[in-house]
């Protein structure tokens, strides 16, 4: 088979696959982004069937993405294809492609039109729930603002059973006004969580403003947090206001908010409890109008039972608690996941097109990822990158095979140095293992510790602020 139909449904700027034949289950798997295919584009403007002639210029979609091409690398030389409207409104496009470029010479456009209407009646049938929860008010701006936020950072993405229950959440606690804790593990997404939930929020018009809490050295955090005056300490030569003043009326973002020093926190607490701030050096009080949203990969219930965080300020923070999963509990997802990323990556590296073969599938389903999406992002694009450097131009189509991935099937050895349990308290041992690991990976990079931080999945700030918390390193 050497053909390929496919029928999508239009969601806001992008086209989604419903059904289609003789394409490969990657290329079925995808968003398509009008703006960055212009066949597509031509296909939804035009009121009539769209026949491309065999030298267009134009690159199509699913060049390479056909079922029995003979190499990988083969482009598509007839297309056509049609809108599908519900009166007025595009609602999908019905497209067929071929290798030989007169493949579609002979079908009638008033045929092909026909068949249009009939595809489109279909379409709306199969996706009128669907299209009716996308216009309800909540559902409708959680998808805009999803799609907005492409260009701030990324989507959510996946079709798993644990990305519905987030999204379900994430949509019911962006309506209110209350406090959420987010928690997960390293690389899982909270970020891109807190920005969801800010811009589906009735505060989306106003800034979110971040704050990593593992990045602040003690001496400014309280400055940063609340402000300051001229002259309350060497080198406040102004005024300044603080990240909870900045914010008023928008969404402070607490990242990392287990690492906030012990002594800050009885004036977070006053922050979320009255709205009440005061700048470093002043008796004023200040009154702001603040949405806190804080995220940690620790075990903050285990950290206030230890007498590290405060109870009071925990239940504050976890008004409501919104737990992101971590990759190896939807693993359904790392297949569209990896072909957003390696589209991603296409696109930064300027070649025509990508796709991961069934290996590189294989290999990447059954990857533990303790990195999570960002170890799976940083995997992909760099699979990628090897990958194009063995294509044959920029015209190809970039194949992944699992020899590009580089990827441990099995996690290594614990550390030689971990030593033995004995009867020392749990968070001593916690803190020896930690210890060893992060000694094991400075040593393996040569002293580099950006590169270290990469290789345990953490970013490089928290990766010092825990080594000073360990001893290895000075604050």
């Amino acid at each position: 088979m050497r053909d390929a139909a496919c029928l999508l449904r239009v969601e806001g700027r992008y086209l989604v696959p419903v059904a289609g034949f003789g394409l490969s289950s990657s290329a079925l798997s995808r968003r398509y982004d009008r703006r960055e295919h212009p066949r597509l584009d031509v296909i939804l403007g035009s009121s009539e069937p769209v026949r491309f002639p065999p030298d267009s210029d134009l690159p199509d979609p699913f060049d390479g993405a056909i079922v029995g091409a003979l190499h990988a690398h083969d482009r598509v030389h007839a297309c056509m294809g049609c809108a599908l409207k519900v009166g007025d409104e595009v609602v999908g496009a019905l497209t067929a492609d071929a290798l030989e470029p007169h493949r579609f010479d002979a079908l009638d456009p008033d045929v092909i039109a026909m068949l249009g209407a009939l595809a489109g009646a279909a379409l709306r049938t199969a996706a009128l729930v669907d299209a009716l929860e996308r216009r309800a008010d909540h559902r409708g701006q959680v998808a805009r603002e999803l799609q907005r936020s492409l260009s701030q950072g990324g989507m959510l993405i996946g079709s798993g059973a644990a990305m519905a229950r987030l999204r379900d959440e994430l949509a019911l606690v962006a309506r209110s006004d209350l406090s959420v804790l987010i928690t997960g593990e390293t690389g899982s997404g909270k970020e891109l969580v807190a920005r969801r939930i800010h811009e589906a929020s009735a505060r989306a018009d106003e800034a979110m403003i971040d704050v990593n809490c593992a990045a602040l050295p003690m001496s400014i955090a309280e400055s940063e947090l609340f402000g300051h005056v001229a002259g309350a300490f060497t080198g406040a030569v102004k005024d300044r206001a603080g990240k909870f003043e900045v914010a008023d009326g928008g969404t402070l973002f607490l990242d990392e908010i287990g690492e906030l020093p012990l002594e800050l926190q009885p004036k977070l607490l006053r922050a979320l409890q009255h709205g009440e701030i005061q700048r470093v050096g002043s008796d004023r009080v200040h009154h702001v109008n603040v949405r806190v949203i804080a995220a940690t990969n620790r075990n903050l219930e285990r950290e206030v039972q230890q007498g590290r965080f405060r109870a009071d300020l925990y239940h504050r923070l976890a008004v409501f608690p919104l737990r992101v999963p971590p990759l190896r509990e939807r693993r359904e997802d790392i297949p569209l996941l990896a072909s957003h990323f390696a589209d991603a990556a296409a696109r930064r590296i300027g070649v025509a097109g990508v796709r991961l073969d069934a290996s590189a599938k294989t290999r990447l389903a059954e990857a533990e990822w303790p990195g999570n999406v960002r170890e799976l992002e940083n995997t992909v694009a760099r699979s990628v990158l090897r990958a194009a450097g063995t294509s044959h131009g920029a015209d190809d189509v970039v194949t992944v095979t699992s020899s590009h991935l580089y990827l441990n099937s099995a996690p290594g050895p614990a550390p030689a140095s971990v030593a033995p349990a004995g009867d020392r308290p749990f968070r001593e041992q916690v803190d020896a293992f930690e210890r060893s690991l992060i000694e094991a990976a400075i040593k393996q990079h040569g002293g580099k510790w950006a590169a270290a931080a990469r290789a345990l999945g953490m970013h490089r700030s928290n990766l010092h602020h825990l080594a000073a918390r360990l001893g290895l390193r000075d604050r």
